[in-house]
């Protein structure tokens, strides 16, 4: 199929016109969600549309809509969703996509999926209704009837598959469905091994490329529950996802994703890169590594914007995987210069007007991109030439790589076993791809996915979230209020009353001046009263984000549900916190202007004592950077700027300059604080004015991951704190030197200079005492059946110095045997030197080690040196007598 007007069917157009229609049928619109998962420890990388909505699905959740639609972006690379591998070797696999979707939550159902599923096809986009088949469970006549119904077509045309193809479960327990999917004939000439082999084409059951499947709607309507057991659900919902490569292939008429204009152009530009012509028909040769290019360039581009960079574990190795995949396959194609941040450049410029954070983005995902090549470039040198080092060992022409090492060329230096292959090819060799296997599976085994680490919401505060709604914050405007207990949890389970028995202990009160962790910020202290109880507020959670949860103990007497109380927030620790909080708004904003824009933040603590803050940079801060920091921070500080809170629609905040964190989910509306040039979205508590903060001071510097610092510091009373420790410490240190804090550096510098020298001069006097001091050691050497032999104690027993003094005499002698002990307490130690005329027939090492085993030690080394040592003394004479037995042999 072909569009019928210019841009019609370009990805823009198909995706828009997809949101546009299910908007017009009553949908919210909802805005993708990150690539890395929202509270759900499970999933690696975001994989569906659904995965945002999972616990409205699980009825632990609401929304104030019923109906949504969302193009999601998508990562299927590491843990249970893996396509990796199978990247550039077909037409449609891929590690990053975009899924198109609409939901019903307990809405409509599938007489209204699959009408809107036929109309959107077949009437909105045009597609050739003549060219579509339809699945379902084979139990599920009602979709059989109804597709029938509604595109006019006969049993032929909907066909009935079982459990693999067309029922969907969204883990051992929990909701489930049959399924239907829609699949599109590319056409009957596509090659099939069934046909081939004189069966009959299975049609979209076949694993042929003539049927695909363009989109699948699943139909929740039962949950699985322990036993075996399934039940109907009260209300029934419904899950679509329709990938947007794969319908652009349909639109635009062409027979895989690759071909169309959300890849194609990064294939072009590496096709023009490496001077390697694209073939969509190739599968084997060039084309794949030209595929791979293009997909493993938008994955990087994305998961970088959504804040993942590459590192050794987690998320992190599975983008530096992808990443140096990309670099590997830019190496086969000829390509030696560094090309994935130009790369990662046209995907902005083609996919940032959709998914502005890559443009917001753009100078730290190609600063990423080019670092992380430029480490993989490094690496694949050291690899080529450990493969060098292997074909060496053995002659060329029909021999194996040993599967251990092309192996541990993939887990150490990013190797794919493709890339071992062809070098080895190129190179007459071969690989044990099976060993390869086992050492891959034993590593499965030791690394496989259990989890990203996140903690799930514990259910019962999604249950009391669902039943309370969202609790009111009072605390931007005071710190103490009165309220009433709706509900109250002791050891993880809700109960009506509490007291001092009650152990982990949680309050949920109608609204709450106390401010809930999140954004780096920690909870609220305080107490809650009433007339009958008293509670200590230990910490305050928001276990579901609009839920806060006060955590505790009861100090006195007993709190009821239903109970008035007072809430009175600890506001002397609050007032702290808040001070350290806009000075981590600040101090982005001075890293920004001192660093560049590419300064984003990655992590954060706001507590009472201090604050934390991560932020993307590739090198320590110089002392002019920190200082220049510091003096902008501070600066502000001094203007007492205003703070401004707005609340704003999320593009109205960002067309303001507004700078979103890293990491955090925000709704429709985004609050923005405002202190001079900083604008952040933030729900945290800040002071009034920047003054407030009174004084800033960085106390320390350093990295914390591949592309990430950390500064702590401190303010107000706490900066001052330390100042003083620290006009302490250099105070005692002039003193010590006899002199004011502003001559230590001086006279420390001196000092180093004099022990420099007087270093200089104990390793002069120690050879000196090593060589005999007064003896001349040379002189005492034995001539033993025609070998000069010396074997003595020298008066020291520092190494290097017996090393050295060996040496002396070895030359000393041209030809001979040394041995030479130092002792210092009960420690001995031993070094032995042959000169090279007679090292076929001494070895220095088993001289050293037959002394050492005497004296209680031991020793070893090469034919013409090793050394020693021992802790027996008073064996050591005659162990150096037995160096000339040995001699004599």
């Amino acid at each position: 199929m072909t569009s019928d007007k210019p841009g019609k069917h370009l990805s823009g157009a198909v995706r828009r016109q997809f949101l546009d229609y299910f908007r017009s049928k009553g949908h919210e619109e909802v805005a993708s969600s990150s690539l890395v998962p929202q509270n759900d420890p499970t999933l690696l990388f975001t994989n569906a549309g659904m995965n945002q909505f999972k616990d409205v699905f699980t009825g632990q959740a609401k929304l104030p809509f019923v109906r949504a639609t969302s193009a999601q972006k998508c990562v299927r690379a590491g843990g249970k969703h893996n396509d990796l591998e199978n990247v550039g070797r077909t037409a449609r696999h891929h590690t990053f996509f975009e899924m198109l979707g609409n939901f019903s939550f307990g809405d409509y159902f599938k007489a209204d999926a699959i009408a809107f599923g036929y109309e959107l096809l077949t009437k909105v986009y045009g597609i050739d209704a003549g060219r579509l088949i339809y699945t379902v469970h084979y139990s599920d006549d009602e979709a059989r009837q109804l597709w029938k119904k509604i595109a006019g077509v006969g049993d032929d045309r909907v066909l009935g598959l079982g459990d693999k193809d067309n029922f969907w479960a969204m883990g051992e327990t929990g909701p489930c469905g049959p399924c239907s999917e829609i699949h599109y004939l590319q056409g009957n000439d596509i090659p099939c091994a069934e046909e081939a082999g004189g069966r009959a084409c299975q049609g979209p059951a076949c694993d042929c490329d003539r049927w695909i499947e363009i989109w699948n709607l699943v139909f929740m309507q039962f949950e699985q529950v322990a036993g075996g057991d399934r039940r109907p659900l009260p209300k029934p919902s419904v899950d679509t996802g329709m990938g947007l490569e794969r319908l652009c292939a349909v639109l635009q008429g062409v027979r895989s994703n690759y071909e169309t204009d959300l890849l194609r152009p990064l294939i072009d530009k590496a096709s023009s890169l490496s001077g390697k012509a694209f073939v969509p028909s190739d599968f084997a040769g060039h084309s794949v590594s030209l595929r791979a290019i293009a997909d493993h360039a938008r994955a990087a581009a994305f998961l970088i914007a959504d804040g993942v960079f590459p590192e050794k574990t987690g998320r992190e190795y599975v983008l530096r995987r992808i990443m140096r995949r990309g670099v590997y396959h830019g190496w086969l194609l000829g390509i030696r210069d560094p090309f994935l941040a130009s790369m990662t450049g046209l995907v902005i410029e083609k996919m940032g007007d959709v998914y502005p954070e890559l443009r917001e983005r753009r100078e730290l995902i190609g600063k990423i991109a080019h670092e992380e090549e430029l480490r993989f470039r490094e690496t694949l040198e050291r690899g080529v030439k450990i493969l060098d080092q292997e074909f060496a060992k053995a002659a060329t022409g029909g021999k194996a790589l040993s599967g251990d090492v092309a192996f541990k060329l993939y887990d150490t230096f990013g190797f794919p076993l493709d890339l071992t292959r062809v070098i080895a090819e190129q190179n007459g060799f071969t690989v044990d791809e099976a060993g390869f296997e086992r050492a891959m599976e034993e590593q499965r085994r030791r690394s496989e996915f259990h989890g990203s680490g996140e903690v799930a919401v514990e259910a019962v505060f999604q249950k009391v979230a669902s039943r309370v709604g969202a609790t009111p914050f009072l605390g931007y405007q005071t710190t103490k209020a009165p309220s009433r207990i709706v509900a109250l949890l002791a050891d993880g389970a809700e109960v009506d009353v509490v007291g001092p028995y009650s152990k982990q202990v949680a309050i949920v009160t109608a609204e709450t001046p106390f401010y809930g962790e999140q954004g780096g910020q920690i909870g609220d202290t305080g107490t809650i009263t009433s007339g009958k109880g008293a509670f200590v507020v230990e910490d305050t959670r928001r276990p579901v984000s609009t839920l806060y949860v006060h955590l505790g103990s009861v100090k006195s007497g007993q709190l009821r549900v239903g109970d008035t109380v007072e809430l009175v927030v600890d506001s002397e620790r609050r007032d702290a916190i808040r001070r350290n909080h806009s000075a981590t708004h600040l101090l982005h904003w001075a890293l920004r202007a001192t660093l560049g824009e590419h300064v984003t933040q990655k992590g954060s603590l706001v507590a009472p004592d201090r604050l934390r803050f991560d932020f993307s940079h590739f090198a320590p801060l110089t002392p002019d950077e920190r200082r220049r920091v510091e003096e902008l921070v501070n600066a502000r500080v001094r203007a007492n700027v205003a703070t401004a809170t707005d609340v704003l629609a999320i593009a109205d905040a960002k067309k303001a300059g507004a700078i979103a964190f890293f990491g955090e989910k925000y709704g429709e509306t985004v609050r923005v604080v405002s202190m001079g040039e900083s604008k952040e979205f933030c729900g945290g508590t800040h002071v009034a004015r920047t003054g407030d903060i009174a004084f800033f001071k960085i106390t320390e510097e350093t990295g914390v991951a591949q592309g990430v610092r950390r500064i702590e510091a401190v303010t107000g009373a706490g900066a001052l704190t330390y100042v003083h420790k620290l006009e302490g410490e250099l105070g005692a240190a002039g003193e010590l030197l006899r002199g004011g804090p502003f001559e230590v550096s001086g006279k420390v510098s001196r000092l180093q200079g004099e022990l420099r020298d007087r270093d200089k001069e104990i390793d002069r006097l120690k050879r000196k005492l090593a060589s005999g001091g007064g003896r001349d050691l040379a002189s005492e050497a034995r001539d033993v059946a025609g070998v000069r032999v010396l074997a003595t104690r020298a008066d020291v027993a520092d190494p290097k110095a017996l090393r050295e003094v060996a040496d002396q005499l070895r030359d000393k002698l041209r030809s001979g045997v040394v041995v030479l002990a130092g002792v210092e307490g009960d420690k001995i130690a031993l070094v032995s030197m042959v000169t090279a005329d007679l090292t076929s027939r001494f070895d220095a090492g088993k001289i050293v080690g037959a002394v050492a085993r005497d004296v209680g030690g031991k020793g070893g080394g090469r034919a013409d040196m090793a050394q020693g040592g021992g802790s027996r003394p008073d064996l050591l004479d005659g162990a150096l007598a037995r160096v000339f037995e040995m001699v004599r042999g």
